[in-house]
């Protein structure tokens, strides 16, 4: 059962998306308002940012943590209906991400329909996978990521790259991703009713028109659920069985698995599309961000022990922590 702060949540999209119905706000309007609410998202502490210019051309910004591994990195591609988002809306969700799998995140702010519509963003994707390369980072040091379009975005750029016959990275993880374009008017009335009602106020269902324009949405790159799948490395699918995108999610998943893809899918119960995005009040967003370390930490298992003069493996001496002076200025413990 979903927890009461998700339930609130549920309860805020409601008494939302009735308004937002009879007003259609349009494509800028509803950017502006993303980009406002970004402004209550914070950072989590001992992570910090630097903006890039990827080739000069795509805005972008390095979100580095802490203690983050020197050359392992998170490619990280938001969420938005390849019509909405930016590096603003996702900063603190890309930020917990990369703290918790102890990664230095590239999150880059792609073009976006209706003005660049496909493939701009798949461009733009490729062009940040091409140029981590060239910075000296390894294809088998690089997980991409990424929530909502964003997701299959990743998927896209997995399939586009392998079609090239370029090094694919060492795996991916996909939030939620949209793996088909078309959303059927069957599954919109058995999902839940607060999605069904936002997907209605926001023309979320147009949006995916919009990126594709003069390309069919039945395109393996615009709907990677349509596309031959062998050959891609290890995924992470995570879903709600509440999503509009829920039924997709696991035939893709089901159709990757039969082509001998290794996937794993994480199904969460009753919570809505974007829960990930409210990780600091929504406990399964934490839970989620958890397994996503979890599953990263294995993609690089930690070296053996070296062998010590007599064959054996170098004993393991525990360090204790110094113990502090006291004095008449320390604080109490």
């Amino acid at each position: 059962m979903p927890s009461f702060q998700h339930l609130i949540l549920k309860q805020l999209i409601t008494a939302a998306a009735v308004p937002l119905a009879r007003r259609k706000p349009s494509v800028a309007a509803v950017r502006l308002a993303q980009e406002v609410g970004a402004l209550c998202q914070f950072m989590p502490w001992n992570v910090h940012l630097e903006s890039v210019s990827v080739d000069n051309r795509l805005a972008a910004e390095w979100v580095r943590p802490r203690g983050a591994h020197p050359t392992r990195v998170l490619l990280y591609l938001h969420g938005g209906g390849y019509v909405t988002g930016s590096l603003n809306t996702h900063r603190s969700l890309v930020g917990s991400l990369a703290q918790r799998c102890g990664l230095n995140a590239l999150a880059i702010d792609y073009r976006k329909a209706p003005d660049h519509p496909f493939p701009a963003a798949l461009d733009d994707a490729r062009r940040a996978y091409r140029w981590l390369l060239r910075q000296g980072h390894r294809p088998e040091d690089v997980v991409l990521a990424g929530d909502s379009a964003g997701g299959g975005l990743v998927l896209s750029l997995l399939l586009s790259l392998r079609d090239a016959g370029q090094p694919l990275p060492a795996a991916a993880v996909a939030l939620s991703p949209w793996t088909d374009l078309v959303l059927p008017i069957n599954v919109l009335r058995r999902v839940a009713r607060e999605e069904g009602l936002l997907l209605e106020a926001l023309q979320i269902r147009n949006w995916g028109a919009l990126y594709a324009k003069n390309t069919p949405l039945e395109n393996p790159l615009l709907s990677p659920a349509l596309a031959v799948l062998a050959g891609l490395p290890p995924l992470l699918v995570q879903v709600s069985d509440a999503e509009v995108l829920y039924d997709d999610v696991l035939r893709f998943a089901d159709k990757a698995r039969a082509a001998g893809v290794p996937v794993t899918v994480q199904v969460f119960e009753g919570l809505v599309h974007w829960w990930h995005l409210f990780w600091r009040v929504v406990p399964e967003a934490r839970q989620a961000l958890e397994q996503v370390a979890v599953f990263v930490a294995a993609l690089w298992p930690a070296p053996a022990p070296k062998p010590t003069a007599a064959g054996g493996p170098e004993p393991q001496v525990a360090r204790l922590p110094r113990r502090r002076k006291k004095n008449a200025a320390s604080a109490p413990d």
